[in-house]
């Protein structure tokens, strides 16, 4: 899975969809998840769509204060819906305006930010169906493993994502999402797959060993890993 932007935040261009492109000619097998925002438009989803690699849309809606904040637009949500049926909706803000174009679509929206542990997704509107798992939110190893648990018994299917600022993080959310959720649209790929500039030669899934394991993780028994780049 290649989690990119279409532009840098400090760009002054508008989004293309020349990054995904590229990537795709490097490697056709590859998902993406993606953050819409402003400056995306029919044509730009358009183009995104027809590579049918699209995965995850993060709309990122409850971030606040930061250079990601990105406020619900129902003309966005709208657009994306239609355009992308079949992807997962990460993070929607919903407001009275979103609230219609969402409905009949819940089996396939998502929670990153929100989620903290097994109260905070009690605390959601509906059961979801999906969440993407960041277990440097959760506090404790005790609060990650609870949730984990709670997910299991009611078939909440899982992802990891990103973390990649996180250092030696990066490693150990490989490790796990190789054990718990494995099938998932894993976001937690080499951080060169992270990299504004598409690159050749990055490992590729499977990773050769899953015992590759960061610094305070003991060795894996497990020989090989197939969650990553979600290719499997």
């Amino acid at each position: 899975m290649v989690s990119t932007r279409l532009s840098d935040v400090e760009d002054e261009g508008l989004p293309t969809p020349d990054r995904v492109e590229r990537w795709l000619e490097i490697d056709p097998g590859l998902g993406f998840k993606l953050d819409p925002g402003p400056g995306w438009d029919r044509p730009l989803v358009d183009a995104l769509a027809a590579t049918d690699a699209v995965e995850i849309l993060d709309l990122k809606a409850h971030y606040e204060g930061t250079s990601v904040d990105n406020p619900p637009d129902p003309t966005l949500y709208e657009l994306l819906v239609e355009a992308f049926p079949d992807a997962v909706i990460e993070d929607p803000g919903v407001t009275d305006e979103t609230r219609p174009i969402l409905a009949g679509h819940e089996n396939r929206i998502s929670w990153d930010s929100p989620i903290t542990g097994v109260g905070s997704i009690e605390d959601l509107t509906f059961e979801p169906r999906w969440l993407n798992i960041k277990p440097s939110r959760f506090g404790t190893v005790e609060s990650l493993f609870e949730t984990l648990e709670y997910c299991a018994e009611r078939d909440v299917r899982l992802y990891g994502g990103g973390q990649f600022e996180l250092d030696v993080g990066r490693t150990q959310i490989q490790t796990l999402a190789s054990l718990f959720y494995p099938d998932g649209p894993n976001d937690v790929a080499p951080g060169g797959y992270n990299a504004p500039k598409p690159t050749a030669g990055l490992p590729s899934s499977p990773l050769d060993r899953l015992a590759a394991i960061a610094p305070g993780w003991p060795g894996s028994p497990h020989p090989v890993c197939r969650c990553f780049c979600c290719r499997d």
